[in-house]
C-alpha cells in the first residue's frame, strides 16, 4: 500500500488596516516644518474640535497585494518652496511606510490645497512700506 504524504505549505497573511498606513503617512508629513496642517474632510474637522487628533487626516490610501499608493492633501507655509517641500513630503511618507509595513510605495501623490499666511506677518500699509516708492 502506497502512502501519500501531502506537504502543507504556510500561508500566513499580515493585514495592515489602511488607517494604519495613513497614520503613519501623516505622522511623517507632519515632521516637515513647512507643512502647516493635514487637509481632510469635514468629519475630520469636527473631530479635531472635540480634542481628537486624527493623523490619517487628508490622506487617501490605496493598497493592492504588495503595493499601497498614498494621496496627501496638505496646507503649506507661506514663503517655503512648494515643489521643494512635497518632494520631501514624497520621500519622507515613502520610506516610512516602507520602512515600517514592508510595502512597496508605487506613489506619493502632493495635493497643494492652501497656504497658511500667519497673522503675525506685517502687511505694509501704504506703497512707501511695500516698496514701491523711493
Amino acid at each position: 500500500m502506497e502512502e501519500t504524504v501531502k506537504k502543507v505549505l504556510r500561508e500566513d497573511e499580515i493585514t495592515i488596516a489602511d488607517e494604519v498606513i495613513a497614520t503613519i503617512a501623516g505622522i511623517a508629513a507632519s515632521e516637515i516644518d513647512e507643512v502647516v496642517s493635514m487637509s481632510g474632510r469635514l468629519g475630520d474637522g469636527i473631530a479635531g474640535m472635540l480634542g481628537k487628533k486624527n493623523l490619517s487626516k487628508g490622506i487617501k490610501v490605496e493598497v493592492g497585494e504588495k503595493e499601497v499608493a498614498l494621496d496627501l492633501s496638505i496646507i503649506v507655509q507661506y514663503g517655503c518652496k512648494i515643489h521643494i517641500v512635497a518632494k520631501e513630503i514624497q520621500n519622507k511618507v515613502r520610506n516610512a511606510v516602507e520602512e515600517m509595513t514592508g510595502m512597496k510605495v508605487s506613489e506619493v501623490n502632493i495635493h497643494v490645497l492652501g497656504v497658511n499666511i500667519d497673522k503675525d506677518m506685517k502687511t505694509p500699509q501704504n506703497e512707501e512700506e511695500a516698496g514701491l516708492v523711493e
